[in-house]
Parts: C-alpha cells; structure tokens; sequence
C-alpha cells in the first residue's frame, strides 16, 4: 500500500529541481497500468486512466521547499522531505485511481505539477489544458477532513522617499515616515477584521521587511507588505485600497497575486467525499485554510466542483520533523477509492 509513497518521498526534489522525482512517478504509473503517462511540456508528471467523456483531474504537487530530511520509517510513521506537502496526497491521488481503474464514461488524469513552492508554474501549464468535470486539489488536511477554500495573497513593497536632511534638523526621516505608514495599514486592517468572526474571512497582514537606504540627496525607505485575503477581497480591490491609504508613497507590486477560493458545498463532489470518509469509520469534517494552493489557480478557470483533499499534518509543512503515519495514508487511499467509485455510479 505504501510503495508510492515511500518512492516518491525517497526522491528529493525541491522546486527547481523536481526531473529526478517526475521520471520516476511517470515509471511508478506505467507499473500501475494507467493508460497514458509522461511529462508534459510544462515539466509535471501525468498519469492518465480510461477514456471517457466526463473527466476528473487529480492534481497535486510533486516539488517540495528545500531542506532534506533523511528518509526512514519508524514504527508506522515515515520520515522524509514531501511526506506531508505534498507528496502524500499525491501518491494517495497515484494508489486511489490505480485501485479504481478505468470506468466506462469517465478519464481521471493525475498531475504532479511542479513549482507549487515557487510560482505554480505547473498548475499554471495545466489549467489551459484541461477542463474537467470535477477538481481534485491535494494538500494535507488530515484523512477525514475536505478543504472547501484557501485564502488568496498580494505581495507589495512600499517606497517611501525624502530628502536628505542634516540630523540635527529635526526633519522627518524617510525610515520614520515609513513606520508612520505601515501603522496606517496595521489600523485599517485592525478595522476591517473587528467584526470578522472566522480567520478565513479576515485580512491577514505581515511585513515581511524593511530596508533603508540613502545617496547623499535622498532617504529611501522600503516595507514589504504581504497579505493573506479572504473571499469578498480580491488582489485589485486590496491594492486600490493599499494605495489610498500610502498617499504619495509609491506602490511596487511584487510576486504573482492570488485571488482567495471557496468550493461549492452541495455539490456531487462533495458528497460523495461525505460518504467515503463515512465508509472509513470517520465523521468528515469540512476545513477553510489560511495558505492558498493551486485551488486558488485552477478552480476560477475551470468553474467545476472542487475540493482539496490529503492526508497528513499540516502542521507538519516544511518543518525538519516532516513526517506522515502509514495508517492514516493507508485510510486516505481507500476514502478516496471509495469517493471516486460513488461519484461516478451517480
């Protein structure tokens, strides 16, 4: 049960560097007698089972950020970089059509997208390919549980410009007026999240930096901005409002701006994840994430049913204790077979 698993995980492949671990997922596939499996052109592994009209796309994450973590098992857990984000809800993806094999009527297509750690330029790739019926995300949320929305994100640097003063003048500096204006964004976002009951539907505000410089004619002072947005937020709405707060600051968008998901509840998709979480022993539980995912790329163009689902800790991402139990992968495989078996006799 657990051999793509353990695979996948022994391929270390941080964004950038994901070729060695597609290669050999494309093999594992084949082994595992999906019809088709390659690479596409955009770098990520595709594994593709029966020939249907009606299509469900699968899509995970086969990069991981950097950090190598020896790979072992201990008892029933497994130790490595990936086992968690997102290499379990990959091969979960991987096992689940495998046992399911090809349905009269129906395609699933499984993708290890690469660069989700970076700038999702496979999932990028992928969503001008395809346009299924239903979208599966994978990401960590425990077996049990279904993702129904991730935040969006804005990044931003502020630049705060004066001239150069004695410091004996008693001028504002530009690091001090910088200070001044991001206090001025802390407190309409101190507004804006007062009567926000649930974090999902709050901005969530970081500085991520600051620096300062001068040449001797003028002070530069920069503050990096990052926001997590929720629904009703978009990127543009978000970077209108940075703008009227800053004044004569000026505004320099950084990074790729991601608008914030929210899947459908009632939906064929969900109920049948209802009922094989249900077949498993488990009372499903339905979560809203305050990352984003690929969900946040995919599922606004394809405008089709979707969930994110996985199993693993989340809590566990990108810390050099990353590890996954074997009976929760194990349990997450046959929620999935289950869920995909009930989906398509509906």
């Amino acid at each position: 049960m657990s051999d793509t698993l353990i695979g996948l995980v022994s391929q270390y492949s941080p964004s950038g560097s994901e070729r060695g671990a597609v290669e050999w997922l494309v093999e594992r596939m084949k082994s595992l007698g999906y019809g088709e499996s390659f690479i596409d052109e955009a770098g990520n592994a595709v594994g593709v089972m029966g020939s249907g009209e009606k299509q469900v796309v699968l899509l995970g994450h086969i990069d991981t950020v950097l950090g190598e973590i020896k790979v072992e098992q201990v008892a029933d857990l497994l130790y490595g970089r990936g086992a968690v984000d997102a290499k379990g809800p990959l091969a979960c993806f991987v096992d689940a059509v495998a046992k399911v094999g090809a349905k009269d009527g129906w395609q699933f297509v499984v993708i290890g997208a690469v660069e989700e750690e970076r700038d999702s330029e496979g999932a990028r790739f992928v969503v001008t390919q395809y346009k299924p019926d239903f979208a599966i995300i994978g990401e960590p949320n425990h077996w049990d549980r279904i993702a129904l929305g991730y935040k969006g994100s804005a990044w931003a640097n502020v630049i705060v410009k004066r001239e150069q003063a004695h410091t004996a003048s008693g001028e504002e500096t530009a690091a001090e007026a910088a200070v001044d204006v991001w206090l001025k964004i802390k407190a309409y976002v101190n507004g804006f999240n007062e009567d926000k009951k649930r974090v999902f539907d709050q901005l969530l505000l970081t500085l991520r930096g600051i620096d300062s410089s001068q040449d001797g004619f003028e002070q530069t002072a920069t503050l990096k901005v990052g926001v997590r947005l929720p629904v009703d937020v978009s990127p543009e709405d978000w970077y209108k409002k940075l703008n009227e707060i800053i004044g004569d600051c000026h505004l320099e968008r950084t990074g790729f701006a991601i608008p914030a998901w929210g899947c459908e509840k009632n939906t064929p998709l969900v109920r049948s994840f209802l009922s094989g979480i249900r077949s498993q022993g488990g009372e499903p539980r339905f979560v809203y994430k305050t990352g984003t995912a690929d969900l946040n790329i995919v599922a606004p163009v394809w405008k089709c049913p979707a969930v994110v689902y996985g199993p693993g800790d989340s809590s566990l991402d990108h810390t050099p204790n990353e590890h996954i139990e074997l009976e929760e992968y194990a349990r997450a495989v046959s929620v999935l077979t289950n869920t995909l078996h009930k989906l398509t006799h509906q």
